[in-house]
């Protein structure tokens, strides 16, 4: 489960690869780390029609058979877009792509924390060494409740993003799932505009090459006799 990304890029590169004509998210920091429940830049289709760049909060509406306690906290990636709760935000009025430029999945090695935190260490995926833009393939709703109970009930408008089954880089990490990611405008275009029965084929496992591992801890993680993951060896 991705629960951490970085947006490294200006908020140009992000309207010119989205056709955005209009941006609401005010001045975005030249690298942001993005966690669950906060604030992140996403593109969406806004309901006056218009292509906008938007913040809005990490987490979507949690299934309520799947809720514990008050504050909904939101569920971050969707993995089955078909379970029932996510049906109503299939459209492209709720779709919206999430600029991205590197990810992280926790090191499945025990031990490998960070001595400060005590936080599992992280690998990092992008498309390659320089870290350029991709976009996640997500959805987004405005939404009342709680999020916090300190912060008490409130309106939000949320995304998150589809997952799928991982590629042979990542599945030695995160055996279960990846982001679904869109490298090129036309995916986009297709995600925000297309039908579903059309924008649900890009719901697909990244081709095996189509990411890089631009960090990771030290220690290395051992691989069956033949396997070509190369890049995960030892700093």
């Amino acid at each position: 489960m991705c629960n951490l990304y970085n947006i490294t890029t200006s908020q140009e590169a992000i309207r010119q690869w989205t056709r955005a004509l209009r941006d609401i998210a005010g001045n975005l920091e030249p690298s942001i780390d993005i966690y669950p429940n906060q604030f992140a830049p996403v593109v969406r289709n806004a309901a006056d029609g218009t292509r906008e760049l938007a913040n809005l909060r990490w987490g979507m509406p949690t299934p309520p058979e799947r809720l514990r306690g008050n504050a909904d906290s939101g569920t971050t990636n969707i993995r089955n877009p078909q379970y029932g709760h996510w049906q109503p935000f299939l459209g492209v009025e709720n779709r919206c792509v999430v600029p991205v430029t590197s990810f992280a999945e926790p090191s499945p090695t025990p031990g490998q924390k960070d001595p400060e935190t005590g936080v599992q260490r992280n690998y990092w995926f992008a498309l390659g060494e320089e870290r350029p833009l991709f976009f996640f393939a997500g959805l987004w709703t405005p939404w009342q409740g709680v999020r916090k109970v300190k912060e008490g009930s409130g309106e939000h408008e949320l995304y998150g993003f589809l997952t799928t089954k991982p590629n042979a880089l990542i599945a030695p990490i995160h055996e279960k799932a990846m982001p679904v990611i869109l490298t090129t405008p036309e995916e986009t275009e297709t995600w925000l505009g297309a039908p579903w029965s059309e924008a649900r084929k890009l719901q697909r496992t990244a081709s095996d090459d189509a990411l890089v591992i631009v960090e990771k801890p030290a220690t290395q993680i051992k691989f069956p006799a033949g396997d070509t993951n190369s890049q995960l060896s030892l700093l």
